[in-house]
């Protein structure tokens, strides 16, 4: 089957047919969003479903209820998704919600309300690894080739959501001012417990640091792995076949090393270095 098969073109964005329709995309168009919404930003593989697993714990004060009773896309759904039109209206504020979104999609009643963001952000050397077998376990899109011809896709942009540059520098630039917090991927790994705090500090939850602590814990690789409600392991095997790759494979930072020739990296950071200009951000990477 072609792409064609997969994905439906939004904006000249890939999306897949499993999960989006043009009623889904429709609804969030004339969604209204609430003075105290939360949303979590990331560009596909650089932790959403952790994200998904932090902010009801941040939100509620650490009570695991929900993260223990709840499948993770029905708790802290996606924007663009058709499941959002079926849960919203059980959704208790503040609502928390999750979104592959570039900045100049956001429905206008973002731009009107008070809504906040945190921004995460993943060194895309492992954001194209981790898609790389993402896209071998998901039957629901497109297989994606060697490593090298899905590089040429992902650097293309002819992947989910597009260019990981264009994604980046969309909501880098926005004027949001203290609506948006930027975080990265990185730095949750090495700090969750800092992480945490700035997070509880930006949605003026005032956590405790017990709280924080028990949220840390909660939210490490081992415990998401084993949560059925947060592991994937309730989605039927023809749409994401574990036996393949499992859904959280490592949660690691670095494993690019492990994939990349010479000869890759070297064009692989050519690419991103030109697309990202003179936009110059504090990251704990190094394209190198």
């Amino acid at each position: 089957m072609s792409s064609q098969d997969f994905y439906l073109s939004y904006q000249g964005l890939p999306l897949p047919k499993e999960t989006h329709s043009l009623e889904s995309l429709n609804f969030i168009r004339e969604f209204t969003f609430k003075g105290d919404d939360v949303v979590a930003v990331t560009y596909p593989k650089s932790g959403t479903i952790w994200m998904q697993e932090i902010l009801p714990l941040v939100l509620n004060g650490g009570d695991l209820t929900p993260i223990q009773t709840i499948p993770n896309w029905d708790r802290v759904p996606w924007l663009e998704e058709k499941r959002l039109a079926v849960v919203v209206d059980q959704l208790t504020s503040p609502r928390a919600m999750v979104t592959h979104f570039p900045y100049n999609l956001m429905p206008p009643s973002f731009h009107a309300s008070k809504a906040k963001v945190i921004y995460v952000m993943r060194n895309p050397k492992d954001v194209l690894v981790s898609s790389y077998y993402f896209h071998q376990m998901a039957g629901f899109l497109h297989d994606p080739g060697t490593f090298d011809e899905f590089m040429a896709s992902f650097l293309e942009g002819r992947v989910l959501f597009g260019k990981w540059t264009d994604h980046v520098k969309s909501w880098r630039q926005t004027e949001l001012g203290d609506r948006i917090m930027y975080i990265t991927y990185e730095e949750m790994v090495q700090d969750l417990p800092a992480a945490l705090r700035r997070m509880s500090d930006f949605l003026g939850r005032n956590l405790s640091e017990e709280v924080i602590q028990k949220i840390a814990q909660q939210c490490s690789f081992r415990s998401m792995k084993v949560n059925n409600m947060s592991n994937f392991s309730l989605v039927p095997k023809e749409l994401m076949d574990s036996d393949k790759t499992p859904f959280l494979r490592k949660g690691v930072v670095g494993d690019w090393k492990n994939h990349f020739t010479s000869e890759q990296l070297a064009k692989f950071t050519s690419v991103i270095r030109k697309e990202m200009g003179k936009e110059t951000y504090s990251l704990p990477w190094d394209l190198d």
